[in-house]
């Protein structure tokens, strides 16, 4: 009995491992044609913002406002430089302080450039805060570059429109489980970025994005 418990315990857990995998893939892949939707609107992310960016993390279906806990949470992936190209996605996980509660929770896609290299040891660090540890501003919208010594740019989409809200407060943390969903095992996003990773075949299309980003 004891043994076949334990047998179906194992089975249990490979398909959970497989169903968390397959979400992270699907995730990448939203995020790889996120990133495309927002280089490609007219008030989009502009090719020499692209250019200038050491690091350009992707949060697709970010929710505003989430009803109960009043909070925004999304999931995405981060790639930063390296002299072979963009590295290898870490996971993260981006929030925002109390929004006040809304029931219907907005989505909104959103694509985040570091304009300074001397950031990423924080950026991928375990938690980030945006206005602490760098000035943001949102890059498109009414309010783009309110803030000129912003070094993180916030670029948000909601159905075509730009979507928008209060930074202060916002983190970028590291999502180690879907970290070791993407790898097989437990790594820190700055091993991953900094640390010559291969790919995944399940983040090609995602880092493929990035570069094609690059060169128009």
């Amino acid at each position: 009995m004891v043994r076949m418990t334990s047998f179906l315990f194992l089975i249990a857990a490979a398909a959970l491992s497989a169903r968390a995998a397959d979400q992270t893939g699907a995730r990448l892949d939203r995020a790889a044609a996120v990133f495309a939707k927002l280089t490609t609107e007219p008030h989009g992310i502009r090719p020499e913002q692209i250019g200038s960016a050491d690091c350009i993390a992707v949060v697709p279906g970010f929710k505003k406002g989430a009803a109960v806990v009043g909070v925004g949470f999304g999931r995405g992936f981060i790639s930063c430089r390296t002299d072979a190209g963009w590295s290898a996605p870490g996971a993260i996980a981006f929030e925002t302080g109390s929004l006040g509660v809304q029931l219907g929770a907005e989505e909104i896609d959103i694509v985040i450039l570091s304009m300074d290299k001397s950031r990423r040891p924080k950026l991928l660090s375990d938690r980030f805060a945006i206005g602490s540890d760098a000035a943001a501003a949102w890059g498109n919208g009414k309010a783009a570059h309110a803030d000129p010594n912003a070094r993180i740019l916030f670029f948000g989409s909601s159905k075509g429109a730009f979507a928008g809200f209060g930074l202060d407060g916002a983190t970028i943390k590291a999502d180690e489980s879907g970290d070791k969903d993407l790898y097989g095992k437990p790594l820190t996003n700055t091993v991953i970025v900094n640390g010559g990773t291969p790919t995944p075949d399940t983040a090609a299309a995602f880092v493929s994005k990035l570069s094609q980003g690059s060169n128009r």
